[in-house]
């Protein structure tokens, strides 16, 4: 989820929603996204509201958290009143692999108490490949997980050093397998291209090892260089160049053709998987605008239209909720047209479109200009990037909000 906070207003010390966003809930599709602020160390792309133990020293802990993650837990269910239980779960961070696979249980065992899960939900945990082993994974699936996310990012020695991944380039692989072995069926492998040094050989090497082990599905991500991290000031030094721009979507192209070749299809511009069933539920339901509520420091929520954010320091999330209030920083109500430009943000990345009667009239225009230029598809009722569109689709989006 995103770490930087927006705008918007304060949001209640009580946790209440205004009683137009909790009425619908239960009859959209409903989210639980867990964030753990956990990592053994710092990568130096990275700018999400994680700590490692020398950041935090005594200010929290895992018991902390998991006590003030049971104690927002119970708010929220009293907030919307019926709670409906999850359709999905997510387990993010941080490295959720961290709490092992007794905390991971104890996080499923406090989302089923306080909200229970829907019949056949799907719940997903990242995992660090350097912090799991057979009898994580065993653990976990039996405990409930059902879909497991590695952060592999490279095969490559010297990129994952780039990156400051602390995981060997095979770990990656082992895991994955591991994890199949433990009953998942569902694996995800986290890739990162366009690392600076990154050779079109080693992304190609990447892939194979993706294919090799197994995994249904893929996302991976352009290396996006974040202000304040200790990539960025590498770049800014000298040290390191910016990634190019080029390279990117050359690497994207390898990727996109790569996973087609080997029986993937892209659901999202990010995001392949072998068949419908390997394609993640929870981040669809993000994608589509349903409904979630973002557990833990500096998590994200959205119901019934209403945004809010928690604050992002562990020490101050748990000595809030142990006060009895709500972690909330702050709350934003979108209007209709919010909810309009979010639907062609969001949608126009999925495979399936945006239907064409979201977008106004001069949004139809562009849409028209779009097809002529080979970046949307010819459409009847829906917008759907074409593989060029796909290369430069915040540009497309830019163009359908005139």
């Amino acid at each position: 989820m995103p770490s930087a906070l927006p705008e918007g207003e304060p949001a209640p010390a009580d946790g209440s929603l205004p009683a137009s966003a909790v009425s619908g809930v239960g009859s959209r599709p409903f989210g639980i996204y867990v964030h753990v602020p956990f990592c053994a160390t710092r990568c130096g792309y990275c700018d999400f509201n994680t700590y490692t133990p020398g950041e935090l020293g005594s200010s929290a802990s895992p018991e902390s958290w998991l006590e003030g993650l049971r104690r927002e837990l119970d708010l929220a269910a009293s907030v919307l009143g019926s709670p409906p239980p999850a359709s999905t779960v997510f387990v993010g961070g941080g490295t959720p692999s961290l709490l092992g696979a007794s905390g991971l249980t104890d996080v499923l065992d406090a989302i089923s108490q306080s909200f229970g899960l829907a019949p056949g939900a799907e719940v997903t945990t990242e995992s660090n490949p350097e912090s799991t082993s057979p009898e994580f994974f065993a653990g976990i699936r039996s405990a409930g997980y059902t879909r497991v996310s590695l952060g592999m990012q490279s095969a490559a020695r010297h990129v994952l050093a780039v990156l400051d991944r602390k995981h060997t380039p095979g770990r990656a692989l082992d895991a994955a397998r591991e994890a199949r072995a433990a009953g998942f069926a569902h694996v995800n492998l986290d890739l990162i291209y366009g690392t600076p040094g990154e050779r079109p050989s080693d992304l190609a090497d990447s892939l194979d090892t993706v294919l090799e082990s197994g995994a249904d599905h893929v996302s991976a991500y352009a290396l996006i260089v974040e202000d304040g991290t200790g990539l960025a000031r590498r770049i800014r030094r000298g040290d390191l160049p910016m990634p190019d721009d080029d390279v990117l979507a050359s690497s994207y192209e390898l990727v996109d053709s790569t996973l087609s070749g080997a029986g993937f299809s892209w659901y999202e511009v990010s995001n392949w998987a072998t068949s419908p069933e390997a394609q993640c539920r929870h981040n669809v339901l993000y994608w589509k605008g349903a409904d979630w509520w973002g557990f833990g420091p500096g998590a994200h929520s959205h119901v019934g239209g209403v945004r809010f954010w928690n604050v992002k320091h562990p020490a101050r999330y748990s000595s809030l909720l142990a006060e009895g209030k709500s972690p909330a920083a702050g709350r934003e109500v979108l209007s209709d047209e919010d909810r309009r430009v979010e639907r062609v943000l969001l949608e126009l990345r999925l495979a399936a479109g945006l239907p064409i009667d979201v977008l106004d009239s001069a949004g139809r225009e562009e849409a028209k200009q779009a097809i002529a230029d080979g970046l949307l598809e010819p459409f009847d009722d829906r917008c759907v990037l074409t593989d060029r569109g796909r290369l430069l689709a915040d540009a497309v989006v830019r163009r359908l909000l005139p």
